[in-house]
């Protein structure tokens, strides 16, 4: 078990960290821009800023953080498959579950309505859930190291 563990947050958990850091200031910021400036919903607020991230996510992480040496189509599908699955449970349990949450109760902040808040609130949560599920998809699946490395 702790030898799991050193494995699994060794420097690369780290550099994912790091790239994620960046990634999230790009993904997240846009997300954050085109819910709250441009007033589109949610679902393409975040999908929108998770294509652009992932974009930038793929090169850092395939050349940066996990050295990762295959070429052609399969790393590219296996990256998109990753951020699909990952998206998807992150943002079909946090939309939602928020939603019922603060509507249930009127939860809300900072003026904004319940709609609002909770749209903002479900982006973060999402964001989250992402983040565990996109790690340990790229580490142990996308850029997965072949055995002996």
């Amino acid at each position: 078990m702790v030898d799991f563990i050193k494995k699994f947050f060794d420097i690369k958990f780290w550099k994912f960290i790091l790239v994620g850091v960046l990634n999230t200031i790009v993904g997240t910021g846009l997300q954050f821009l085109l819910f709250n400036l441009l007033g589109w919903n949610e679902w393409v607020s975040s999908v929108t800023g998770y294509f652009l991230g992932s974009v930038l996510s793929y090169f850092l992480n395939k050349y940066f953080t996990f050295k990762n040496q295959e070429k052609g189509i399969k790393p590219i599908l296996k990256f998109a498959l990753n951020i699909a699955v990952c998206y998807t449970i992150a943002y079909v349990i946090a939309i939602p579950l928020i939603s019922y949450i603060c509507t249930a109760n009127s939860l809300t902040m900072f003026g904004w309505t319940v709609d609002k808040f909770s749209g903002n609130l479900s982006m973060v949560v999402g964001s989250c859930l992402f983040v565990a599920c996109n790690y340990i998809g790229q580490r142990f699946f996308a850029f997965k190291e072949k055995e002996g490395k």
